[in-house]
C-alpha cells in the first residue's frame, strides 16, 4: 500500500523563543514541555482555571525555540491566550502560519521530502505518522512531487480516517466546555507528573476521583441508517448526549459517529436512541478506535 499524506497547512502555526520559553510554556500546557525534543511532536493542551480547552496543540521543540501547530480556527485565539500570560518572561510568541505548509504522512518510515524544514514523527491519526514542515512558497512544487510518489488524502476521507481512529477535532468533540480526560486526550496530551500549569487542580482531581461527567465515544446505528452531526442521544425522555461527528467508513461498511455522552450512559454495549428532525434510530455505544469486529 502507498504511503499516503494530507495536507495540514491550514493550521495555526506559532514559533515562541526567548530564555524562558520552557518554563512558561510548561506552566500553560498539561504535557512536559521539558521533554519535548526535535525529532517528535509532543500532543497537549492549553486551559483555562476551570480545566477547560483553551487549545489543542502539538509542539516540538529544537535547540532555539518552540514550534506549536493547532487548528485553523485558533490562530488568533491561541496567540492572545499565550500572550496574555507573558509578564516579566523573557518570550517572545511569533505567528508563522502563513510562512510554512506542512503535510503529515501516514507512514511507520519516514518520508522523503526535499526542502523540508522539519520532518518529525507525530501521532495526528495513528501511531505512526510524520509531520513535514516547509516553506509555503516551495508548497505547490512540493505538493507536485510528492503526489507522483505518494497517495494524497483528501479532506473528506481524513475525516473518515479521524472518526474511525476516534480522534477528537477541534470544534467538534474539542470545545471551551470540553476538559481534556472527557475527550480521552488523558491518554495522549497529559503529564500527571509535570507539576503546576494552569488548570491542573481540576485534572488532578479528576484523575483521583476517577469521575467524568461526559466522555466521548463511537457509536454505530443498530439499522446501519446514516447518523448526523448534531443528532441528540437520548435514554428514555432523558437526552444523555450528542453526535459530535459522523461519516460512512467504506472500510467498515458502516455509518459511525463519534459522541459527547453524560456519565451512566457511555459505557460500551449501552443503547440509546438518536433523534432528530422526527428522525429515531436506535445506537450502540462502543469503544473508540473502531474495529471491524465491531460491525452489527
Amino acid at each position: 500500500m502507498a504511503t499516503r499524506f494530507g495536507d495540514l497547512s491550514s493550521t495555526t502555526k506559532l514559533r515562541v523563543v526567548g530564555a524562558d520559553r520552557v518554563r512558561f510554556l510548561n506552566g500553560q500546557t498539561t504535557n512536559d514541555v521539558r521533554q519535548a525534543n526535535a525529532g517528535s511532536t509532543q500532543e497537549s493542551c492549553v486551559l483555562n482555571a476551570k480545566g477547560q480547552l483553551d487549545a489543542h496543540l502539538f509542539l516540538f521543540a529544537p535547540t532555539d525555540a518552540i514550534w506549536m501547530s493547532a487548528d485553523g480556527e485558533l490562530r488568533e485565539q491561541l496567540r492572545a491566550r499565550l500572550d496574555r500570560y507573558v509578564i516579566a518572561d523573557d518570550v517572545v510568541i511569533d505567528d508563522v502560519t502563513d510562512d510554512f505548509a506542512l503535510f503529515h504522512f501516514c507512514s511507520a518510515v519516514q518520508p522523503q521530502v526535499a526542502a523540508a524544514e522539519f520532518c518529525l514523527k507525530s501521532r495526528r491519526l495513528t501511531n505512526n505518522g510524520w509531520d513535514v514542515w516547509f516553506r509555503t512558497k516551495e508548497k505547490e512544487k512540493i505538493l507536485n512531487r510528492l503526489s507522483a510518489i505518494y497517495e494524497p488524502i483528501g479532506p473528506d476521507e481524513w475525516e473518515v480516517l479521524r472518526v474511525e481512529e476516534g480522534i477528537p477535532r477541534w470544534g467538534r468533540e474539542l470545545t471551551p466546555k470540553i476538559i481534556p480526560p472527557e475527550a480521552n486526550l488523558d491518554r495522549r496530551a497529559i503529564d500527571y507528573d509535570k507539576g503546576c500549569y494552569i488548570g491542573q487542580e481540576v485534572i488532578s482531581r479528576m484523575k483521583m476521583s476517577g469521575q467524568m461527567r461526559q466522555r466521548l465515544r463511537g457509536l454505530i446505528s443498530e439499522q446501519k441508517e446514516e447518523l448526523i452531526s448534531g443528532m441528540s442521544l437520548a435514554a428514555g425522555e432523558k437526552v444523555v448526549g450528542q453526535i459530535t461527528s459522523a461519516v460512512f467508513s467504506e472500510r467498515l461498511k458502516l455509518p459511525i459517529a463519534l459522541a459527547i455522552i453524560k456519565r451512566g450512559f457511555n459505557e460500551p454495549g449501552t443503547k440509546l436512541v438518536a433523534v432528530a428532525d422526527g428522525r429515531k434510530m436506535n445506537v450502540n455505544v462502543v469503544p473508540l478506535p473502531f474495529l471491524p469486529g465491531e460491525q452489527i
